[in-house]
């Protein structure tokens, strides 16, 4: 997730890029032999913080370092990023616990992460910083650290913006990564905000769904169909797989795994793209949905909960967030309640107005209009309204019961009437 924050009198954008490696075999050789020692030493050290329960990293490091330096000849740095990195997963697991992600105590889930010391994969990411790892642009090429020594001239590649934020803003930390039979390295780049547009008077109204992606208020509609239809499919080809259960069957279960994560992250990118790119055209300013804890909130017929639980909905989110901060397009947050359910020309707000998934009717005015582009005109005259009043949003006051509705339990979700999947 970008990070934002300031850089002396600077606000950059913390954004991460990922590049390519080429290296030859015996490169590749030395990559995995340094990236195993790495964190077989991380396991060891996990071992030791959970015995003494000792999770900071300079007292650990006091009963480690040395240990670690002579056991796995790792370089001085290579240790400390080990012990770190050790120190680290402690603290995410402590806030995750904090959290309740990982259930009540009584929980066998909570039970097994505190009852053994975490273990590190043995092609568990390692972090490098600019004393192991040197960058020629360039040449695109490579200079890292190994159990081998210095390893120079080990080629990469990638897309070409991400070359030029490369060369432009990298800093700090990089991240070695062995994944699928592939090296890359996962660079940290501080980006510079834009000046941030403040006299923005209209604001471009995005409804977020599972059928419709992302629905604008000036009726643009980003359909689902396609990524649903890849999901469903790599869903059952996967279940079939499984039932399988045959050598075949694995070999292209991992060839096939994160597929779906890859394309629903492309379509993000592009939808997030084309979105701040016309707010900033139109000068305009960008209205979101807050959905935090709808997942918690909304109560799911079983055949939905695999499609509500891939809706990638927080990844777009942040996409068109952090893409506004480089443009300085501001981006204003509102409350989602009852937006499907009122009628953004006279206001009304009843559950029977949304007739079907597509269609809204209102039963006040009559005015029809495509439910999702009801709904995104909604969420931008919050925005405009919070812009001018710079104040945080609040949830409507539920309708009084009018002869329609009455007997009916009105929905407390964040997403009001959206309380079925297909209505998303």
């Amino acid at each position: 997730m970008p990070v934002r924050q300031a850089a002396g009198s600077v606000t950059v954008v913390k954004l991460t890029v990922q590049v390519k490696l080429l290296p030859t075999p015996a490169q590749a050789a030395a990559l995995e032999e340094t990236l195993h020692a790495c964190n077989q030493a991380a396991t060891w050290v996990s071992q030791v913080a959970f015995e003494k329960d000792i999770k900071r990293n300079f007292p650990l490091r006091e009963h480690t370092y040395k240990a670690v330096k002579d056991r796995w000849r790792l370089g001085a740095q290579a240790a400390q990023h080990v012990i770190k990195k050790t120190c680290d997963a402690y603290r995410t697991l402590r806030a995750n616990l904090k959290a309740g992600n990982l259930g009540r105590p009584s929980s066998k889930r909570y039970r097994r992460a505190v009852e053994k010391p975490i273990a590190f994969r043995p092609e568990g990411a390692q972090p490098y910083d600019d004393r192991m790892l040197s960058w020629q642009y360039t040449q695109r090429t490579v200079s890292i650290w190994t159990l081998s020594g210095r390893m120079k001239q080990v080629a990469f590649t990638a897309a070409p913006e991400h070359l030029a934020r490369l060369s432009l803003y990298r800093k700090g930390e990089s991240d070695l990564l062995y994944r699928d039979g592939m090296w890359f390295l996962t660079a940290t780049c501080e980006v510079p905000e834009a000046e941030l547009n403040t006299n923005v008077v209209e604001f471009l109204g995005i409804d977020l769904g599972i059928v419709n992606i992302a629905t604008t208020s000036d009726g643009q509609i980003m359909a689902g169909r396609r990524l649903n239809r890849g999901r469903l499919r790599e869903r059952t080809l996967r279940q079939k797989l499984q039932r399988k259960n045959t050598p075949s069957a694995k070999r292209r279960l991992k060839k096939r795994r994160r597929k779906e994560t890859r394309r629903a992250r492309d379509i993000n990118h592009k939808i997030a793209k084309h979105v701040v790119a016309e707010a900033e055209r139109t000068g305009r300013g960008i209205a979101l949905e807050d959905l935090t804890g709808i997942r918690a909130r909304v109560r799911l017929r079983k055949p939905q909960r695999a499609t509500h639980s891939s809706w990638a909905f927080a990844q777009l989110g942040e996409f068109i967030a952090y893409k506004a901060r480089t443009a300085g397009v501001p981006v204003v947050h509102v409350n989602p309640a009852y937006t499907s359910r009122t009628c953004a020309e006279c206001g009304h707000i009843d559950k029977a107005n949304r007739a079907s998934q597509a269609r809204f009717v209102c039963r006040s005015c009559g005015f029809v209009d495509h439910a999702d582009r009801n709904g995104s005109r909604n969420i931008r005259h919050r925005a405009e309204e919070l812009w001018r009043r710079g104040a945080q949003s609040t949830a409507p006051d539920p309708p009084p019961n009018t002869g329609r509705g009455t007997g009916r339990k009105r929905s407390t979700t964040a997403s009001g009437a959206r309380c079925a999947s297909p209505r998303l």
